[in-house]
């Protein structure tokens, strides 16, 4: 309750505003639909006990009654579908059995002392805090996808750096090579549910939510609701609305709020001094102002998450309540998605990634196109033509380098290895401005480069002596302080939330471990107060890794085989203004585009030759049923001879004037 937002008896002209904003009416309006009472808010004990003045015991009784209720919603449990291993088989062993099995694959059947010791380290640590089913349940999805041909991003987030999953294939980034930490992802020391964040094939990820229905029961998986609060500017565009006020002055109100993220009605007027004069001055602001803040945080729209799904191995209404929109087949939960958690139900976000189907398209036009076949996963990143492309800056297309300012920084850092894809991933945001320059002086300057200790030496080398990872923090912590895995994580997590008492906390420790370390105190100081300064800005580098890995990916695909990706990108273009760029783009990489042609077109970009053969789905106005009845119709009947005869052969209902003359207009 005290995330909700409860209007009292004095607001009877805001609940009034507020029932105009959800009819769609203005305050003025006689004839409109009103509340009859100023009852609709919840009431006060001294409230109740006026209103039954009267009968005093039936305020004593309600008491009795909540004494005599015991209702209590159990906190944290492992709410974890059960996974049914094969027959004869026991959990934990048949988890092993899978990650041994995987380590000889993914090691030339010789994965050596480092990896089986690090996984014996991470199984037990699953094993102990109760998450082998979570493992299998998750390696079990994605195989699942794999069998199906579903593409299947090669990681992301924390869980990159499990060796476990790395065995089991649920990612494929190698966190011994990359040096990515397991605490990172699971701590030991605090216990939270492991998250994998599992991202699909943007057009093919229904099937997988459907999978996991029939595999848990219908009854078992929901989505999850999310409450559209009315925010500051919106509070005041709506209020304004409904007391009528002129659209131009009230815009103009809005625009004053400070653009700053969850900004509040009340800490604008503190910051924006024109507001503060206009509230003052102007009764009909005044008035406005008061409404506004009065009902800013209302719940004003339902939705669900766009990719969170809930699996249980018991019916959800044991544990949370469920709804279901009008006219909707979504069932979600009422919870929002950090309660759902809380309660210990496992929360698994079904992210569908266009990039992947980007790759996959490209790779399937490959292998039709050439009879080549690209195994995309097993790319070694070290192509040198592929890095002369990233730091070229001709990069339209390439994941997470098409911006203007990130081609800028890629030929600034004269991108040579997946590790500087993976520091310019971390470096580009908003905060690390100063991060960003001294990682590219110390990149081109090697001899000016220093470390304050010869322990930070391996760990910040990759990054020319910049902290710009979370997991180098962990590490310093780990190395200099003498912290376990766990402790090492928990730090980094109360830096993250300024938590002076635990800050203090770890001081103590991380000054006292250098000491043991015979690091002066003098320079441990100064490098505690580099990684409070640097872990503000630092970067989940398991994360990074994993984008890194997807920028290479798609860089590799249009250096080599440049037609067939441009065409793959044009077919998953579903914005039709992106289309003439991407256009243009083929022109200056001298790729020819084919115009659209109802005799040889298909719904998607085609590669015929070195050639792009435009799709029928960029043609503005021809949706999916049209598409279907001209193909249709041409594979079954033969190449249209005519504008008559591809009239007579189509049914009107399908492709009528508006689609034809879109047709005709796109020649």
């Amino acid at each position: 309750t005290n995330d909700c937002h409860y209007l009292n008896k004095d607001d009877a002209e805001a609940h009034d505003a507020l029932l105009c904003i959800q009819t769609n009416k203005t305050l003025e309006e006689e004839n409109r639909f009103r509340f009859q009472t100023k009852e609709f808010h919840f009431k006060s004990p001294e409230e109740m006990r006026e209103a039954f003045a009267a009968w005093p015991e039936a305020i004593s009784n309600t008491e009795k009654i909540a004494d005599m209720c015991e209702l209590e919603i159990p906190l944290h449990k492992h709410l974890i579908p059960k996974y049914v291993p094969p027959a004869g088989k026991a959990k934990p062993a048949f988890l092993r059995e899978l990650v041994m099995q995987g380590l000889q694959n993914r090691y030339q059947g010789h994965p050596d002392a480092l990896h089986l010791e690090r996984a014996e380290y991470e199984l037990r640590i699953i094993e102990q805090m109760g998450f082998v089913d979570y493992f299998l349940v998750v390696w079990d999805l994605i195989k699942t996808a794999r069998d199906k041909g579903i593409p299947v991003v090669p990681g992301r987030g924390s869980g990159a750096g499990s060796l476990v999953a790395y065995a089991l294939t649920i990612t494929n980034i190698d966190p011994i090579r990359y040096n990515l930490l397991f605490e990172r992802f699971l701590n030991p020391d605090r216990v939270s549910m492991p998250d994998f964040d599992l991202d699909f094939c943007y057009t093919r990820r229904p099937e997988l939510i459907e999978y996991v229905r029939e595999k848990y029961g219908y009854e078992n998986v929901s989505q999850i609701i999310t409450f559209g609060r009315m925010l500051a500017k919106q509070a005041i565009r709506n209020v304004g609305r409904v007391m009528g006020m002129n659209f131009g002055d009230v815009d103009r109100i809005a625009k004053l709020v400070p653009d700053e993220l969850k900004i509040t009605l009340k800490d604008s007027l503190e910051k924006e001094p024109e507001l503060k004069n206009l509230v003052k001055t102007d009764p009909q602001i005044a008035k406005l102002w008061n409404l506004a803040t009065r009902l800013e945080g209302t719940i004003g729209t339902l939705g669900t998450h766009a990719a969170g799904v809930i699996i249980c191995d018991e019916p959800l209404t044991e544990h949370v309540p469920l709804f279901q929109a009008s006219g909707s087949d979504v069932v979600a939960t009422q919870f929002e998605m950090k309660t759902a958690e809380q309660i210990g139900l496992l929360k698994m976000d079904f992210l569908g990634l266009r990039t992947l189907t980007v790759v996959h398209d490209a790779v399937r036009f490959i292998k039709e196109n050439r009879g080549v076949h690209i195994d995309i996963d097993a790319l070694e990143p070290d192509d040198r033509l592929t890095y002369e492309l990233l730091r070229s800056g001709r990069t339209t297309g390439v994941f997470q380098l098409e911006s203007s300012g990130m081609r800028d920084l890629s030929r600034r850092i004269g991108l040579e290895s997946l590790e500087e894809i993976c520091a310019l991933v971390a470096l580009y945001r908003p905060g690390p401005m100063q991060l960003k320059d001294q990682y590219i002086e110390n990149k081109h300057n090697p001899a000016k480069l220093t470390y304050d200790h010869p322990l930070l030496e391996p760990i910040l080398k990759e990054t020319y002596g910049v902290t710009v990872y979370q997991e180098q923090v962990m590490q310093i912590a780990r190395e200099m302080g003498g912290f376990t895995g766990g402790e090492a994580d928990s730090l980094r997590k109360a830096i993250g939330k300024k938590s002076s008492e635990l800050m203090q906390k770890y001081y103590e420790k991380f000054i006292q471990g250098a000491k043991t370390n015979n690091v002066p105190e003098t320079v441990s100081e100064k490098i505690w107060q580099d990684c409070l300064h640097f872990a503000e800005y630092a970067f989940n580098k398991s994360h990074a890794t994993c984008y890194a890995l997807i920028a290479y990916q798609t860089a590799y695909l249009k250096t080599y085989y440049p037609v067939e990706y441009m065409a793959a990108l044009l077919s998953l273009e579903d914005d039709p203004s992106g289309i003439p760029g991407k256009i243009e783009v083929c022109k200056k990489m001298g790729i020819k585009i084919i115009p659209p042609n109802i005799n040889r077109s298909d719904s998607e970009f085609r590669v015929h030759n070195k050639e792009v053969q435009f799709g029928l789905r960029a043609i503005k106005n021809l949706g999916e049923a049209a598409m279907r009845a001209i193909i249709e119709s041409r594979d079954q009947g033969g190449p249209y001879t005519g504008i008559f005869n591809f009239c007579s052969r189509l049914d009107s209902s399908s492709v009528n004037k508006t689609i034809l003359e879109s047709l005709i207009a796109s020649g």
